[in-house]
């Protein structure tokens, strides 16, 4: 299972959950990447669960990444333990998701055996998430102006300089 071979404090804060990720929110290293869609703590066993359900989907012709690492230590205090005494010993240890975060991605394989590793994996993890794809290079560039995908109101074509009456 995943864990730090060593960190400069073994207990740490809680902290929230708030907000998007700031970072790994895009699929880098494979075709198709599992995203996160809500805010949660994924256990150093559930990715080890949800990487076991994708391989075994995936097989010998994919490669599976996990972008996560469980880096939090999470404490639990003994069973009818008074409060206080400071606080209690590492239990294990979490990596905090937010949405957007890409946790696993897959190569070499079609789109349909990647939904279906997903779906898998899905089942195995405590937070809602959802498949996409990898954006190519140049995909978001465009050399003319797009059109809109739904008619523009009235006045709007004179605006933009259409045709004038």
């Amino acid at each position: 299972m995943l864990s730090p071979k060593r960190t400069k404090f073994r207990k740490r804060h809680k902290g929230h959950l708030a907000g998007r990720a700031k970072g790994g929110d895009e699929v880098s290293f494979g075709d198709f990447g599992l995203q996160v869609v809500e805010p949660g703590w994924i256990t150093a066993r559930q990715i080890e669960a949800a990487r076991v359900a994708i391989s075994r989907s995936v097989k010998k012709t994919g490669k599976v990444y996990i972008r996560i690492f469980p880096d939090k230590s999470v404490t639990k205090k003994p069973a009818e333990t008074r409060m206080g005494t400071g606080k209690g010993a590492v239990e294990g240890w979490v990596a905090v998701a937010r949405p957007g975060r890409v946790i696993f991605e897959v190569e070499g394989v079609s789109l349909e055996i990647a939904k279906q590793a997903f779906t898998r994996a899905h089942h195995k993890l405590p937070i809602k998430t959802s498949w996409s794809r990898a954006r190519g290079p140049y995909e978001q560039v465009y050399d003319e102006p797009r059109r809109p995908s739904r008619p523009l109101g009235r006045g709007a074509a004179r605006r933009a300089g259409a045709d004038s009456r």
